[in-house]
């Protein structure tokens, strides 16, 4: 007898393999999908604007990114003696305007640069909702906890997804490499302050429009990871103590999946012995001159030599 309903992702004819480069954008849980991968010492860049979560906000970043499109200092405003571009999550915030922009632009250096060399983007969509910033009358990736009275939310047209989503594509394409390979997902993580229902409508309008448009294109595709977290592992054992992101074991569970379907051999089993090693560099000890431990860490670093010669990145460079 069955107990659940299994959900499996399509196994994949394009492998990622260990010298890939993969590109993360999106919701926090591509921040999470993409901690595993530099965790297994993948090439690896996780969301050069912070974390974003709309359609819209995610092309215009993609956009930036592509053109290598800096800031400049009428793109900013002041909030609680902040320089703040409502593009950007929070961490870019600074009480001095040429410190914001130097972090903003150093990271769309670094994008720009890393895209152009990517084999693989994972692009994860959070909600369909969007916030315009009144005063400049503009769509905005974050709030940055600015008075709800300088807002209007809405959800974005089935035009404004799908037109985000089909343009973001197009962008990718010029700028990476010519067989990059796509690969759409839908956070599982309910906005529940949208309320129920209204998160129900949006991540139903996300689902529909990454169907509709990347039916037009080759090398797109579409992972189940919405379909995992609701359907696979519907049990709040599966979720963190707010119950509403998915913990670890979740998290862990569905990087399996994914590895299962996309990695080659070679990488699943890269991928394992450096989890391997970084459990082991876990381990401390209150005396380095014991020989037991001077001989474990001799052994872990001829395990961590063998993996670096598998390579031409640089691996367990901060360790």
């Amino acid at each position: 007898m069955k107990f659940r309903t299994e959900v499996d992702i399509k196994e994949s004819g394009k492998k990622i393999e260990v010298e890939d480069k993969i590109f993360s954008i999106g919701s926090c849980f591509a921040s999470e999908m993409s901690d595993l991968l530099q965790k297994g010492q993948l090439q690896t860049i996780n969301n050069p604007f912070g974390t974003i979560f709309n359609p819209f906000s995610i092309h215009n970043a993609v956009k930036r990114l592509h053109d290598a499109g800096f800031y400049e200092e009428e793109e900013l405003i002041t909030f609680n003696d902040e320089f703040i571009s409502l593009d950007h999550h929070t961490s870019f915030d600074t009480r001095y305007i040429h410190q914001t922009l130097d972090k903003i632009n150093k990271k769309i250096e670094e994008g720009n640069s890393f895209l152009q060399d990517s084999n693989w983007i994972i692009i994860t969509y959070g909600t369909s909702f969007i916030y315009e910033f009144i005063p400049k009358q503009k769509l905005v990736a974050n709030c940055h906890k600015i008075p709800q009275k300088f807002f209007e939310k809405r959800l974005l047209t089935h035009q404004e997804l799908t037109d985000s989503i089909y343009d973001t594509i197009l962008n990718l394409k010029d700028i990476c490499k010519e067989d990059v390979q796509i690969l759409f997902t839908v956070s599982p993580v309910r906005h529940t302050k949208d309320g129920m229902i209204e998160n129900q409508l949006s991540k139903s309008k996300l689902i529909t429009a990454v169907h509709e448009v990347i039916s037009q294109f080759e090398n797109c595709h579409y992972l189940p990871v919405y379909e995992i977290v609701m359907d696979d592992l519907r049990d709040y054992r599966f979720y963190k103590e707010d119950m509403i992101h998915p913990n670890n074991q979740a998290v862990n569970y569905i990087f399996e999946k994914f590895g299962g379907a996309y990695f080659s051999e070679g990488t699943k089993d890269f991928i394992k012995e450096n989890f391997k090693i970084m459990k082991a560099l876990e381990h401390r000890t209150d005396d380095e001159k014991d020989p037991k431990y001077i001989e474990f860490k001799e052994k872990l670093n001829q395990r961590i030599e063998v993996q670096r010669q598998k390579v031409k990145h640089s691996i367990f460079s901060n360790d």
